[in-house]
């Protein structure tokens, strides 16, 4: 008995072809951005300043009494607020049981001073 043998057509050109074509269309294709890309402008900044404690007021509001570095503060805040410049940064130091009621007017009185650079803090115990 004769062997027959298969006849298949070669399929090495094919692949060649097939392979030119993906790297075809890899190259000449333009790359979509990602879809969930936010376009986002950002400020341009140098960086950030550092306070130094020279440029900052410290006050601390506890039991309805204004203090300034554990001192209780005697002369009105007015005129103590009149020797400093107006650009300071106001850290006010608040504990947990001083009330909105207290903190208002002390804000109002404080930014109608010219003083815009104010900071409210939790007093840690």
């Amino acid at each position: 008995m004769k062997r027959r043998e298969y006849i298949s057509p070669d399929i090495t050109p094919l692949i060649d072809i097939v392979f030119l074509l993906l790297i075809f269309f890899l190259v000449s294709s333009v790359f979509k951005k990602e879809e969930n890309h936010l376009q986002i402008n950002l400020p341009q900044t140098k960086g950030e300043k550092i306070i130094k404690k020279e440029e900052m007021i410290k006050l601390s509001l506890k039991e309805e009494k204004l203090f300034m570095n554990d001192q209780k503060l005697e002369v009105p805040l007015e005129l103590f607020l009149q020797n400093y410049q107006k650009n300071l940064a106001i850290h006010i130091y608040i504990d947990k049981q001083t009330t909105y009621e207290t903190i208002l007017p002390l804000l109002t009185k404080i930014s109608q001073l010219g003083f815009e650079n104010l900071h409210l803090m939790g007093m840690q115990n």
